[in-house]
């Protein structure tokens, strides 16, 4: 590489050279100085114009599917680029398959590292295949792109801080993969007769009542009827599950996390949301997990959107073991804000005395409540009719799934 050196000898060989009079010596001084002058104009553009462009097949995928990833790298400029070296960060949960990534400072994150010579107004593509192995929120990038010029004397670097975002979906699987029945299997789902309307649809107007809110009235229409308007609800007649994920998998959270246990979780909430979609069930999900950078709990309140289901799965694709709160505190915190007739199902690793009891309490109270545990054992004697299955832990070579016993199911 070049320094200072250069210089100093290519100035001491043109003065013996003009001392002496020895003409090769000036020439020798003048190439190399004529050199030195190309190789730093060629480096100081040699980045001017490239663009590099990640281009995933698909945005969002589960684990299990594979994505293709393909790299553009674009000289956009009349001067050739003798020699570029791309490193970009990405996510070593994401590995390539039939290739490596080269190890980086960061734990998480490994750098693939490709090399380039273009010419000039020369696009280069290569694709790499990556395994979506775990679910998760993944960030790709930033890229480091280093060049030189072609006589190898000068290197500038550059860093692309844009990234691409790849979500991997938790596995979703059938009920009966983990042996809950597949109709009604959170107790009677049979919608009762609707107490209230649903303020999200409505489907007319009416005549003003003396006992109607302020706030159903339908100004629009009061204006063209010259006499009150109030608006007319559809009823809510669908069922409801809110979906109550527990993330610790450890009696104290300051004891860590089991990650192979937390997937099983997460896995398991993500499958019985599915189900509940395809059931027309209007279904909601909360975790005393946060999200990346964030402190509050995860939230996703019950919605007819089409996108809802996306929503959902997103959210537990990004779901950390951080624990905001233990399960029983949640319960006890968002339980009055939910629709009284929705059932609220407990999906958990760790079953405590004080998540019985706040489960007891609830269905005293009068709510529809219900526990999945995996791979943790329920006192048949405390659940008083609570609708409550065991999950196994234990793999089953033959489907690759969890064993799962039903402890009690019963409204």
């Amino acid at each position: 590489m070049f320094n200072d050196t250069w210089i100093a000898l290519a100035a001491f060989f043109g003065l013996l050279g003009v001392l002496f009079r020895q003409e090769s010596l000036v020439i020798m001084s003048t190439v190399l100085l004529t050199v030195i002058a190309v190789a730093w104009l060629w480096n100081r553009y040699a980045l001017r114009g490239v663009l590099y462009r990640r281009q995933l097949s698909e945005r969002r995928a589960f684990v299990g599917e594979e994505v293709m990833l393909s790299i553009q790298v674009t000289n956009g400029k009349l001067l050739p680029v003798a020699w570029l070296k791309a490193e970009d960060e990405l996510p070593t949960a994401l590995p390539l398959i039939g290739d490596r990534l080269a190890p980086s400072h960061k734990e998480t994150v490994g750098y693939l590292v490709n090399l380039y010579s273009l010419r000039w107004r020369e696009r280069v593509t290569r694709r790499f295949r990556l395994s979506c192995a775990q679910r998760g929120f993944y960030a790709l990038g930033p890229v480091r792109m280093q060049a030189s010029d072609v006589f190898g004397l000068f290197s500038a670097a550059v860093v692309d801080e844009r990234e691409d975002t790849l979500i991997v979906y938790p596995q979703v699987l059938p009920l009966e993969a983990w042996n809950l029945p597949p109709k009604d299997p959170f107790g009677n789902a049979k919608a009762e007769e609707p107490l209230f309307a649903d303020p999200s649809r409505a489907v007319g107007v009416r005549d003003h009542q003396p006992y109607d809110g302020q706030k159903h009235i339908h100004w629009k229409a009061s204006a063209r009827q010259q006499r009150l308007q109030v608006k007319v609800y559809e009823p809510t007649t669908s069922p409801q599950w809110i979906i109550f994920l527990n993330v610790n998998t450890l009696p104290e959270p300051l004891q860590g996390s089991d990650p192979v246990l937390l997937e099983q979780i997460v896995s398991l909430a993500a499958s019985v949301a599915s189900f509940g979609v395809e059931q027309k069930y209007m279904v909601g999900l909360m975790a005393n997990g946060s999200l990346p950078r964030s402190d509050q709990p995860l939230k996703v309140l019950p919605s007819r959107s089409p996108d809802h289901l996306m929503h959902m799965l997103e959210a537990l694709a990004a779901v950390t073991a951080f624990s905001t709160s233990r399960m029983e505190q949640l319960l006890e915190t968002e339980s009055p804000k939910l629709p009284w007739g929705a059932t609220l199902i407990v999906i958990t690793g760790i079953v405590s005395d004080a998540l019985l009891a706040a489960l007891l309490e609830l269905r005293a109270a009068g709510r529809k409540v219900a526990l999945v545990a995996v791979g943790a054992e329920v006192d048949r004697e405390q659940l008083r009719g609570i609708p409550a299955y065991t999950v196994s832990r234990r793999p089953l070579a033959d489907v690759g799934m969890w064993q799962v016993q039903e402890v009690e199911a019963q409204a």
